[in-house]
């Protein structure tokens, strides 16, 4: 992240033209987005959300940001310096312990575990559960799964593969309801683990696996799957399921 403050003239131009003077700073985050602080209240003056450019002239006289979204354009221009540097920044999120790299921080934010400092980045399966131990083999933590059944797997699929688990699981446990061949578990658009029929591609037929744990038998014959939403058939459109 790239910080400037000084007395500055700020211009904006787009669906409210406007100009304003004063001691500001500016912020010009990673993702292109320009955000400039006054003195007042905790909301910008100006902004320009992941603008398509941002062009920064910057010598031992002042500094200029200019950054073009369409037809907006955030224009700031000093007349004194205060200062100007660049500062680390990264996403925050809660802390699920420590990376066993460089040993700072471990966060969860969204679908990712990510560390402070190396920038070590592991995206999560939906639905996944930190838990509060630890991989013996690479000392990640661990993750909680529910494909199925209920899978505990490292953080990185690299270490110790959910797929693997779930194909050692289900894999030719169930039949297709249109053709009776073995439904096989794959990997489909995304990397979602699909059931999908062994006859494929004379039997295009093929499931989701839900986030949940198989608690009962269908009338179709597939699993019932218990999630957060309640039960359902593998099937999510099965008219035969009776919830």
């Amino acid at each position: 992240m790239r910080l400037f403050a000084g007395d500055c003239t700020v211009t904006f131009e787009g669906a409210r033209d406007r100009t304003q003077r004063g001691h500001v700073v500016v912020v010009v985050k990673p993702d292109k987005t320009v955000l400039v602080h006054d003195a007042d209240g905790y909301q910008p003056v100006a902004w320009l959300t992941r603008a398509d450019s941002v062009t920064i002239e910057a010598d031992d006289d002042g500094f200029g940001v200019t950054a073009q979204a369409g037809d907006q354009m955030l224009r700031v221009v000093s007349h004194a310096t205060t200062t100007r540097r660049d500062v680390p920044v990264s996403a925050a999120g809660v802390p699920v312990g420590t990376c066993p790299d460089c040993d700072s921080a471990l966060v969860r934010t969204g679908g990712d575990v990510r560390c402070l400092d190396c920038e070590a980045r592991y995206g999560l399966p939906a639905g996944a559960t930190v838990l509060d131990r630890t991989c013996d083999d690479c000392g990640l933590p661990l993750l909680r799964v529910e494909r199925g059944a209920v899978f505990e797997v490292c953080t990185d699929y690299r270490c110790d593969s959910l797929p693997e688990h779930v194909t050692e699981r289900f894999d030719g446990e169930w039949t297709c309801p249109d053709c009776g061949s073995d439904l096989r578990i794959v990997r489909g658009k995304g990397g979602h683990l699909v059931a999908g029929c062994d006859a494929y591609p004379d039997c295009e037929t093929a499931f989701s696996l839900p986030t949940g744990v198989v608690v009962d038998d269908c009338d179709c014959g597939l699993p019932v799957f218990e999630t957060a939403a309640g039960r359902r058939c593998l099937d999510g459109t099965c008219e035969r399921f009776e919830g």
